[in-house]
């Protein structure tokens, strides 16, 4: 079965991954992750893309961004994936490729923008790299308390709705942030970027189909049910009939 496109839609969030090959390191110190994050600022501001947040791993790195033109997306990955490569091989010596394939991402609804920014902060905790999301310096999230504002940082919409003034937007964040996501929001979110798969209700998805021509959520497992044309007499007459021949 051929390839889905990628899905990407201009002015809608997306959580993106990338993974290194074979699960190697993409980082492998915080000189690696610095350069990963000026080589962000400098192409986002370039191409036109609104970063709202990041999470640095190990092997993995995630997003949250938002193309504001059509294909900036894919231009910057493009362009950060080549830059980055070439001088990652450089300093640690070695060849090849370093990710696992073509990047992933999920166009998110909305409402699922601020789970997104959650779900970025914990991965370091999940991943064993730091007790606490505030203790990980290569995510985003000690912007968004206050402990170390990133200029190159665009709040996403729902952000200002957390409070009147930047101390309540802080202090909110921090709250949902240590109530943390269900298991189910979580694991919907990390496999909605793995495979593609955009994140909203009913409606969301049913608008953005309608706007893409894209399949918005998977096919049901199984073949389709064989329609069985039954030409018999009797049923041919039926059918003359309801279609007024």
């Amino acid at each position: 079965m051929a390839r889905l496109p990628r899905l990407a839609v201009t002015d809608a969030a997306h959580l993106v991954v990338w993974r290194g090959h074979n699960g190697q390191p993409v980082f492998v110190d915080d000189d690696d992750r610095q350069a990963w994050l000026a080589s962000m600022a400098e192409g986002a501001v370039r191409e036109g893309v609104e970063w709202h947040g990041h999470a640095l791993l190990v092997s993995a790195l995630w997003m949250l961004v938002t193309p504001c033109f059509d294909g900036a997306l894919s231009r910057w990955m493009q362009a950060l994936g080549r830059t980055y490569v070439r001088r990652f091989n450089q300093r640690h010596g070695r060849r090849g490729t370093l990710w696992d394939g073509r990047y992933r991402a999920a166009v998110l609804a909305p409402d699922w923008v601020l789970p997104a920014l959650v779900f970025l902060d914990q991965e370091p905790v999940s991943e064993g790299l730091a007790a606490t999301p505030e203790a990980w310096r290569w995510s985003s999230h000690r912007h968004y308390v206050g402990a170390e504002p990133q200029r190159a940082v665009t709040p996403p919409a729902a952000w200002w709705s957390l409070g009147d003034t930047p101390f309540a937007r802080e202090a909110a964040y921090r709250r949902l942030v240590q109530e943390g996501l269900s298991r189910q929001q979580a694991q919907r979110l990390r496999e909605a970027a793995l495979k593609g798969w955009p994140v909203g209700d009913a409606t969301f998805l049913a608008a953005l189909q309608a706007q893409t021509g894209r399949r918005t959520e998977p096919a049901r497992p199984g073949r389709p049910r064989k329609v069985v044309n039954d030409l018999s007499p009797n049923n041919y007459e039926k059918a003359a009939v309801s279609m007024k021949l």
